[in-house]
């Protein structure tokens, strides 16, 4: 019988961390209104929920320091700046948006 090659396989943990952070982040870019929500197919924003989110991923990253494999810091710190720029990106859209409509004269 021929030999199997030994392919390591995620854990069932390592799996759920991956699924737990996708989900965050993909409730943080909902919040943002840069995706539609599924359940109203509409886009909605709520920046104060998005933030939230952002802040949980943060916390992800503070307090599983050590543990992650180099490819889940990886992906969780690419996922952290994506947010935090799509995040300012909103910010600034509103600002010019709650001035009545025109942008602040520079």
């Amino acid at each position: 019988m021929p030999r199997r090659t030994e392919v390591e396989t995620p854990d069932k943990n390592t799996l759920m961390f991956a699924q737990l952070i996708l989900m965050l982040h993909g409730a943080a870019m909902q919040n943002m209104g840069k995706i539609k929500n599924p359940a109203t197919d509409k886009i909605e924003r709520d920046l104060t929920a998005s933030q939230a989110m952002i802040d949980i991923l943060e916390m992800l990253r503070v307090k599983t320091k050590g543990n992650l494999s180099t490819e889940e810091l990886t992906t969780l710190d690419q996922m952290l700046r994506d947010l935090r720029l799509n995040y300012v990106d909103e910010v600034n859209k509103e600002g010019f948006a709650g001035g009545g409509g025109s942008a602040p004269s520079t």
